[in-house]
């Protein structure tokens, strides 16, 4: 009855879609479940080779100085774009071991160049190779544009990058369609067993690089990617996930900080469960936001008040969780396969007419366009492919980063805490200890504070009615990192930059292209 998943922390449906989403995911008013991303791969007919400035490279650590130092071979792919692949250790502790590969994508400078910008879209496990790929042109100003390089790339377990490989796609459409009463002894170990078969298949097929895609290794590949694209400081925007991948190089490398935007900010200062909790209020938050527009204009079908609104949401995911549905293509909806498409137009305001088609069609029995919509933030299209590995990626780093809580007693007291953080979707976000009790690697982080030394400010960006990050998080990392300013947009959605209006994007670009960042507690 009680599906094992925990919706997630994370941009794949989160600020990849929030930013792209106006335009991709508006494609899918018709519901007809078209894809974010493309799968086009270029040819190399042209390009460049880039090597490292001899200073640059001469800064880094002796042991890794072959990797500062690597000549790079941008080729031309992807419509006029350039593409390479970047060598970095496996593991930092051995630097001398083996090694994988970073794939890159570059969208060259419009103008005169300032410099390149590294992009993290979220996750974790979102690609930036992507993200560059199809929304850069339209989610980053022209004027940053031409002056950046705009380099994406997928980090280490993602897409292109030594990514982490566990079931193929019917195995995943077989575990999405899975259900469990976790209330029982017999559901949460059937769950359990589940769980620690498909952490066998992540280790059997991913091969070593499961052990090392925490983010602390991925923030070293930054540097190493900051030096071979000659770039004595890190240029970076970092969205959700991204940022928290941003504060941890600002820790590990204060110096080497230049221009750096944290979007849709992450408090490495919390546990797993206290992420959770937070965005269990916050998406409870979204719902009721979305429900009083949603009764104000024509065509919705809930009624009442906000609150009535909201019961009539919750009674149709208790009856979805109650009595998995068969959508049109014979799939079965289980309740946390619709919470996943009732949870993704929540990212961007400009989506919720999807939840409302979807949410018109469930409450007259036909779960099919929700469906989609869990399929988009999924990343499967509608041929049955899954075109990234994107869940598997989000899983394989957080049970790295976060220690989690997996004993039953305790999992079930957080259910009920959850239930009252978020009425409506609450015992979905319970029970992520599940995924990560039999992961073949612990966790290798203790949550706590970030420290920033750094000369360079850093800006942080948050969002009032973000249910992905709260928006308290961004003041909690503004706090932490000292030398930054804060900019708030007061709207709804996750991550601002390129999706909420010229305040925000005037003090996000004056920075990037001057240097100089915007007034602290900017309210936008």
């Amino acid at each position: 009855m009680k599906p094992a998943r925990r919706l997630p922390l994370r941009s794949r449906s989160g600020s990849t879609a929030a930013k792209a989403a106006a335009g991709s995911l508006a494609v899918l008013l018709a519901l007809t479940g078209c894809t974010l991303f493309g799968s086009s791969n270029g040819g190399s007919n042209g390009g460049s080779t880039g090597k490292a400035d001899p200073s640059i490279a001469e800064a880094a650590p002796e042991e890794l100085r072959n990797f500062y130092s690597q000549e790079v071979a941008w080729t031309s792919c992807e419509d006029n774009l350039e593409c390479a692949k970047i060598k970095v250790p496996l593991d930092y502790s051995k630097p001398d071991g083996d090694s994988i590969e970073i794939a890159a994508l570059k969208m060259p400078a419009e103008g005169e160049k300032t410099g390149s910008l590294l992009v993290n879209p979220g996750g974790p496990g979102g690609s930036g190779y992507d993200f560059v790929k199809d929304a850069g042109a339209t989610n980053i100003s022209s004027e940053v544009r031409a002056k950046y390089d705009l380099v994406g790339f997928d980090p280490r377990g993602v897409k292109r990058s030594a990514p982490v490989t566990c079931l193929t796609d019917q195995e995943r459409d077989e575990s999405r369609a899975k259900n469990y009463d976790l209330s029982s002894d017999a559901g949460l170990a059937a769950a359990l067993a589940d769980n620690r078969a498909t952490a066998a298949k992540c280790a059997e097929k991913t091969g070593p690089v499961l052990a090392h895609v925490d983010t602390v290794s991925a923030a070293k590949d930054l540097d190493i990617m900051r030096a071979v694209v000659n770039d004595a400081k890190l240029n970076y925007l970092g969205y959700s996930y991204g940022t928290f991948l941003g504060s941890t190089y600002a820790s590990l490398f204060p110096d080497n900080v230049g221009r750096m935007v944290l979007d849709g900010a992450l408090d490495p200062s919390l546990s797993n469960e206290e992420l959770t909790s937070g965005q269990a209020r916050a998406f409870e938050k979204a719902i009721r936001a979305y429900v009083e527009k949603c009764l104000g204009d024509d065509g919705c079908p809930l009624s009442g008040t906000v609150d009535s609104g909201v019961q009539q949401i919750r009674d149709v995911v208790a009856a979805v969780d109650a009595n998995p549905q068969r959508a049109q293509d014979g799939r079965l909806v289980t309740g946390s396969a619709f919470v996943s498409g009732l949870i993704l137009p929540l990212y961007n305001d400009d989506n919720w007419p999807l939840l409302t088609q979807a949410l018109d069609s469930a409450l007259k029995g036909d779960p099919s366009p929700m469906l989609r919509l869990a399929d988009f933030g999924a990343d499967r299209d509608p041929s049955g492919k899954y075109t990234s590995n994107s869940a598997f990626a989000f899983n394989a780093i957080n049970c790295l980063d976060y220690p989690m809580v997996s004993d039953p007693a305790a999992m079930r007291a957080e259910e009920q805490k959850l239930r009252q953080d978020s009425p409506t979707l609450g015992y979905f976000f319970a029970y992520g200890g599940t995924n990560c009790q039999d992961w073949p690697y612990k966790s290798t982080r203790t949550p706590a504070p970030v420290e920033y030394s750094g000369s360079a400010p850093i800006v942080v960006v948050g969002t009032t009615g973000d249910p992905a990050t709260p928006v308290e998080w961004a003041g909690a990392l503004r706090k932490q990192l000292g030398n930054a300013s804060l900019v708030t947009w007061e709207g709804e959605g996750h991550t601002a930059y390129g999706r909420s209006n010229t305040c925000v994007t005037d003090a996000v670009d004056s920075y990037l292209l001057t240097g100089e960042a915007p007034a602290d507690n900017t309210k936008c």
